[in-house]
């Protein structure tokens, strides 16, 4: 029996597009998705989508977290459409215009709204005017953006299950700051466990550095996914 790819993005943080396509191939056997973020695709364009993407047709998420003009974002979205990604993000932040103006530009593609970066904690917040905290202030741009028509959520997994119960079933959360038990931080503030994330509610898992930075990404991969399936099995 085929056993399913786990619900994992694999962020190709990587310091060229060989390396990309090398860690893709390795991970795509185990994980449903591949996340090109903003550095790579500013260094290589359009062809890193095709290059990670391969032979598998795994599913590319384009990490460019879009925020400007509608008519710019548009014009953006628009652009990277024919790349065929299953995932655009763009930035709640940018307002309901904006998002909409996404949406339409690219409609086959799911539209992902970054609520809060996990790179964020409440004193930061603050500092630039987001008050309640960060649970309200996800909240708040999740219900913004999903009502301006956004599919697909992009929250911390501490946040996940309010979220969820904001928005309904319907809507795809995407959970940055997953970490496997023993690794570090790195520059996020707000983490959880794959598995954690996964049973607050969570549709896919972003992780990147315990991943790629292992000795054997593909052997990391497989572990996690194996985790994953544990996990799922003992909640059913």
């Amino acid at each position: 029996m085929t056993v399913p790819p786990a619900p994992i993005a694999v962020a190709l943080d990587a310091p060229d597009l060989e390396v990309a396509a090398r860690w893709a191939t390795l991970v795509t056997p185990h994980v449903s998705t591949v996340k090109v973020g903003l550095e790579l695709y500013l260094r290589y364009g359009p062809d890193v989508v095709a290059s990670v993407r391969g032979a598998s047709g795994v599913q590319v998420f384009l990490d460019l977290k879009l925020h400007d003009i509608p008519a710019t974002v548009a014009g953006a979205a628009r652009a990277v459409a024919r790349l065929r990604p299953a995932f655009l993000t763009v930035h709640a932040a940018g307002g309901p215009a904006m998002i909409r103006a996404a949406a339409e530009a690219a409609p086959e593609t799911t539209i992902a709204a970054v609520t809060v970066l996990t790179s964020l904690s409440d004193d930061d917040l603050d500092a630039v005017g987001l008050t309640g905290g960060s649970p309200e202030a996800v909240r708040r741009l999740a219900a913004l953006a999903v009502e301006a028509g956004a599919g697909a959520l992009v929250c911390s997994p501490r946040e996940v299950a309010a979220v969820r119960a904001e928005v309904g079933p319907d809507v795809t959360l995407i959970t940055p700051g997953v970490r496997p038990p023993g690794t570090g931080t790195q520059d996020q503030a707000r983490v959880a466990t794959p598995e954690a994330a996964l049973e607050a509610g969570a549709d896919l898992l972003v992780i990147g550095r315990p991943i790629t930075g292992a000795a054997d990404p593909g052997a990391a991969a497989a572990g996690i996914a194996a985790a994953l399936r544990r996990t799922a099995a003992g909640a059913s």
